[in-house]
């Protein structure tokens, strides 16, 4: 008996990697495609404002197809909605009954989720719900995951973390109130190695900038 088709809801994030890497792991659905928002104002992907090439270049170390989500910048919710819901629609169409979320503990944000899903034919997963953050940040790290921040909130944790390597001297130097996993938006990351891809990926560290009360660190693609 064939297992139920699923795409994951893709950030380029460590936590959408590591929800992957536990699904296949778990091999109870078909991981056939990622779903990533991507800015087209800036050819990014949405919050952790990572380049498209990057982006394909991890969707080809998972061996996955990746659908592009395209919205504007700024997106209200009503066009943000419409184009989720057109992404949604696709997935069924091509026989996907699940879509997995990396989510951990936000409840509002779960809710949101299951409610966007109600009705489509399309089932959210949420294999890391709940997990504590700091064991399930030293699992990463343990188990071979490279990410680098990519944009983070300067309300919330200093600026100079921007670039930096997701790993244990990372988690040491984090400010007392920031989560180790960022659930509530301290930083956000792009994984560029670990268990989930069948290679890592070459990148450098380019240019960080401040826009739009947000400090965004470049992750640049050596071409080979």
């Amino acid at each position: 008996m064939s297992k139920p088709k699923a795409w994951v809801c893709w950030s380029c994030g460590k936590d959408s990697a590591w929800a992957l890497h536990v699904v296949r792991q778990q091999n109870e659905v078909d991981v056939v495609g990622l779903l990533t928002v991507i800015t087209e104002t800036y050819g990014r992907t949405a919050m952790h404002a990572v380049r498209e090439d990057v982006l394909v270049a991890q969707a080809k170390a998972l061996g996955l197809p990746v659908c592009r989500v395209p919205i504007p910048s700024p997106c209200s919710n009503e066009v943000y909605r419409q184009a989720m819901r057109r992404a949604v629609d696709q997935a069924r169409d091509a026989g996907v009954r699940h879509m997995i979320f990396g989510d951990l503990y936000l409840q509002d944000v779960r809710s949101y989720r299951e409610e966007s899903l109600q009705g489509t034919g399309i089932a959210p997963l949420f294999p890391l719900w709940m997990r504590p953050t700091r064991a399930l940040a030293g699992e990463m790290i343990d188990g071979g995951l490279v990410a680098y921040v990519t944009s983070l909130d300067p309300r919330k944790m200093p600026r100079e973390f921007a670039g930096s390597v997701f790993n244990a001297e990372f988690l040491r130097r984090l400010p007392a109130g920031v989560d180790p996993c960022a659930e509530n938006g301290e930083f956000h990351t792009c994984v560029t190695a670990g268990p989930m891809f069948v290679h890592p990926l070459n990148v450098t560290v380019g240019q960080t900038l401040e826009r739009e009360c947000f400090v965004f660190t470049d992750l640049v693609l050596v071409k080979e």
